[in-house]
This record gives structure tokens, sequence and C-alpha cells, in this order.
């Protein structure tokens, strides 16, 4: 192995120096330095600078696969630290004229020769998507350009970022040196004599694989989906790989980089079916890679990307069919709103299987919608939620012809009795004592039934308030209509007696009598409500103990029908 890895310091000068050229395999991760990393970056740099005449600065190490005495190397660990070292010296050059800004530009891609018939090269090539747009923006030092461009018109995340990063840089540049010319010009003599960067470099692709599945890079950590993808992609022949690699690339654009690495998690759910205990990259590969028949093809076309879709379709409720859609996405609307994702390795195996049937999909996410707020109002735990979820999981896996021709849909989904009663009793119960997000749940899905689906909501600002309020005063109204303690004490929590508010709670306002409460606390500046639950009780003409008794039948014959209960 010694003979394989070498290792050896170098100033960013060599680094960037006709003895590299680098390119950034397709299978690597885009670029995804932030501001934040870049402008940490930046002052790390002029401290030192300003700070210490003689010692060097270390920039961390970079893993590549290059043959001796070729300048080709593949970059393993490093693309985050060399392409942005790349967006500062062009950003530097773009502030400089002559020689010194020709000294600069040779760093960012070295010297033609037109007698020699030599084309001028980059040294550093990133991904296919994104080099043309880094050639004519950095490596073309077309810094007003790249920073005119509108970001929302880029093709990808790792495009926008170069621009952000490049303006964190130019702005950095010119609050530190101004016209100070001399000064950003010892600053670059710095950089490139005085900043060093260690490159371990290994001829087998092999070898840089393990090496690669051990680091991070310093400034920004793998995460799991990395770590599988190299490996996975390395078993790929190389006829196919680089197709391979690109319908990957275009996976992880599409669902992000964190939605991508959710994928991956919900597809060691679906082959585990159990909480995991290791790590993700451990148990994919234990449960998913190495799964019987499984190939690294397979994983890619039958996995990776109809799980993709299914994902994009349950996490955005985008799903889209001739009938059903609008219902499936309203179902979706919901689950996403469960305090939990337990339930999203079911939704995606399902759809990423039965896409097509959509009167399967509109009565499946109907269930699943069902259960899962079951599980929610009546706060089962993580292991309770995931083996009843497992159970769906078995009936997919024993009868994979579910739902076609003459097969029965899946029973599993369905809630047992039960379930059903246990879930009846939760919805007759204090809803108020949940906590607040289960409560808010509770108020507005029975709001959307009430509307029959035509409404929306959004809960950033959403009161839960009592109708019969928590304090009653001696000699109130309260105290008139509602003489019995214990009576005010079993209703003033149940769903009956509560409704959803579009606005801040009001202690005072709590306590008015029902008249004045409506009239200047339930409804908004036009004297009406957005809530289809509020508006019924403005249209009540007094709060007495049999209004309350009669309207929680009537709430819970909603719940009934809306849930199929």
């Amino acid at each position: 192995m010694s003979k394989m890895i070498t290792g050896a310091e170098y100033p960013l000068g060599k680094v960037f120096s006709d003895d590299f050229e680098y390119h950034i395999p397709q299978y690597q991760r885009p670029y995804a330095w932030t501001t934040e990393e870049t402008g940490v970056l930046f002052s790390d740099l002029r401290d030192f600078f300003m700070e210490e005449d003689e010692e060097n600065y270390f920039l961390g190490s970079t893993v590549l696969i290059k043959q001796d005495g070729e300048r080709r190397a593949e970059v393993i660990d490093g693309q985050q630290r060399l392409t942005t070292l790349t967006i500062l010296l062009a950003t530097i050059a773009s502030k400089l004229s002559g020689v010194q800004r020709d000294n600069c530009v040779i760093r960012i891609k070295s010297q033609g020769d037109i007698f020699m018939h030599i084309e001028e090269q980059p040294r550093l090539f990133l991904r296919q998507r994104d080099q043309p747009f880094f050639s004519k923006y950095i490596q073309g030092i077309d810094i007003d350009g790249l920073l005119a461009l509108d970001p929302t018109q880029m093709e990808d995340e790792a495009q926008r970022n170069i621009q952000e990063n490049c303006r964190t840089l130019n702005k950095a540049i010119d609050e530190e040196f101004g016209d100070d010319l001399q000064k950003l010009v010892d600053f670059t003599s710095f950089l490139l004599t005085r900043c060093y960067m260690v490159a371990v470099s290994t001829p087998s692709q092999s070898s840089a694989y393990r090496v690669f599945a051990v680091m991070n890079s310093r400034g920004l950590d793998l995460l799991p989906m990395d770590i599988i993808k190299a490996n996975v992609i390395a078993e790929i022949p190389e006829t196919t790989r680089a197709d391979y690699a690109d319908k990957w690339e275009e996976l992880e654009v599409q669902a992000s980089r964190s939605g991508f690495d959710d994928v991956f998690s919900c597809i060691r759910m679906v082959y585990a079916k159990k909480k995991a205990k290791k790590s993700l990259n451990e148990e994919f590969t234990e449960f998913v890679v190495k799964h019987d028949g499984m190939t690294p093809e397979a994983l890619i076309d039958d996995l990776l990307e109809p799980y993709t879709e299914a994902y994009l379709d349950v996490k955005g409720c985008a799903y889209s069919a001739t009938t059903g859609s609008e219902v499936v996405n309203d179902r979706l609307g919901w689950l996403n709103r469960i305090d939990n994702s337990d339930w999203v390795p079911v939704a995606l195996k399902f759809l990423a299987t039965r896409r097509g049937n959509s009167d399967y999909v509109q009565w499946f996410f109907i269930a699943l919608e069902r259960l899962a707020s079951f599980m929610h109002v009546t706060s089962k735990d993580i292991n309770q939620r995931i083996n009843r979820y497992v159970q769906i999981l078995d009936e997919m896996d024993e009868r994979p012809e579910h739902g076609q021709d003459d097969s029965p849909r899946l029973e599993t989904v369905l809630l047992t009795e039960e379930e059903r009663d246990q879930f009846i009793a939760a919805l007759k119960g204090d809803i108020y004592l949940k906590t607040p997000r289960k409560r808010n749940y509770v108020i507005l899905r029975l709001d959307s039934f009430v509307a029959d689906g035509a409404a929306t909501y959004d809960s950033r600002i959403l009161t839960i308030e009592h109708v019969l309020p928590q304090t009653v005063r001696d000699g109130s109204e309260w105290a008139t209509v509602w003489p019995d303690v214990a009576q005010r004490e079993n209703w003033l929590n149940k769903i009956a007696n509560l409704v959803p508010l579009t606005r801040y709670k009001n202690s005072e306002a709590q306590n008015f009598d029902f008249a004045k409460k409506k009239a200047k606390y339930f409804t908004g500046r036009k004297g009406t409500s957005s809530y289809a639950l509020t508006t019924q009780v403005l249209n009540e003409s007094e709060w007495t103990p049999e209004v309350v008794e009669q309207r929680q039948k009537n709430l819970m014959e909603v719940f009934k029908k809306g849930w199929g209960l």
C-alpha cells in the first residue's frame, strides 16, 4: 500500500501549475460550499496574512487518482477547496491589470502556444454539467457578468453557489484592500507562496475509493450517499459508468442533496424493515447493495430512479394522474404535517410500483393518511409506528401482485377494529391537552372536513382558543350559564369547545362574555373568520352545555365520515 499511495506538501503556486490538471469525476457531489464556508476561509487567510510574517498556512489535503509523471488528476476529495480557491484567484485577477493580472490568470488556466498549436487549458475541470458555466465566468475572468446573472435562471445549485461565493469574495476583497493594489498583490503572493496543501495521490482507482471512503473534506462532511455512490459507480463497467454517473447526478439535482439522502434512508427501511442501528452507509450496503440479485445498474434504474420520482411527488404533493390526483395530493399535504416521517418509506414503495393505477393510488393514500393520523393523534411511539408500517411492507413483499387484476388490495393499511376504537376515543377526549402540533393537526383536519376540502391553511400564526374560557370569573355570564364546575371541566378541552384563530392569543379577550368574544376576538376585520369551525361558532346565539354537547356529537360524526371510521 505504501508504494501505491504517496503524499507531498505543495504551495498553491505549485498546486495550480502545469504539474496538475484537476478533473472532478461525474460521481462526485456538486460544488456545495456556501457563503458561510467561503467567508470563513477568506477571513482565516486574511487574518493569517495580516498577523504572521514568516509562518506558512495549511489549507488541508486533497486526494487524487494520478499516475506518476502525468498531469491529469481525478479529484476524489478536495473539490470544495480547489474550486473556492480558483474563484478567489479569479476574483483577484479581475481587479489587476497587465503582468500582475497575467501572472494570476496562469494559476487558473495554463498558457497556450500558438506556434505549437497548444490551446490554453483550465487547471480545474468541474463536472460536465457545471464546467461550461465555470469556464465562461470564473476561468474566463468575467466576474461582472457572473454577478449580473439572475440566480433563478441558473441550471443548478452548484452554479448558484459559485455566483454567491464569488460575490462574497468580491465584496470581502473590496472591503479589505480597496484601491491598495500593492497590498492585494502582496496578499496574492502570500496565497501562492505561503499557503500549502497536501496532495495524496494513488494511481489505483480501487485504493482511491478506499481512501475516499474514510476521509472527509475539511469544510463539508460527506453524506452517506457519497460513499455509497463511489462504491456503486466503481462496480459499473467503464463503458456505461459515465452514463450511470450522469443519471445519479440528475436524480441528486432533482431531489436536492438532503432530499436524495432521505431517499436512501427510505430505501434502507423498505429492505431492512427495522429501526436503524448502524450508519446509513453500512446498513444500505448490507440490506440493499448486497441484496440477492441486486446489481449496480438495477440499484439505479429500478430503485433510485422510481423512488426519487415518488419522493418528489410525496414531499411536493405533486402526484399527477388523469383522475384522483387532487385527492391524493390533499392527503399527502396532511401526511406532511404529521410530526414524523415514518410513513414515507411505505408511501414511496407503493407509489414506485403502483403509480399508473390512479384509483388504487387514491384509495391507498386515503387509507395511509388515516392510519398515520391515528398513530399521530394517539401518540404511538417510534417502535410502535415502525412495527405497524412494517406490516404493510411485509404484505407488499408477500403479495407483490396486490391490487392488480383480481388480487385484493392491501389489507394492512386499513385500521383494525381496535385501532378504530382507540382513534375515536382519542378524538372524543381532551384535544387541547395534547401537544401543540397534535392538537393543531386535529383542529385543522376537522376544519378541512367541515369545509369539504375547500380550505387551505397557513399555520404559521395559528391559535387554538377555548370558547368557554379556561378561567370563569365569579359573577360573569359564563358562571351563570355554566354553574356546574365539573361540567365545565368536562367540556373545557373537548373539540366542541375549541376554535382555530389566525391571530395571537389575547389573555384579556379570552374571558369576554360569549357575544363580545364572538364580535371582538373570533372575527377578523371584516367580521368573519377564515375557518369553517369558527364560523359555525359565530352562528350560535348562545354557548350552553346543551349546545356544546350537541356540537360534540355533530363533530364526531364529521370525523367519522371524513376519515371513514
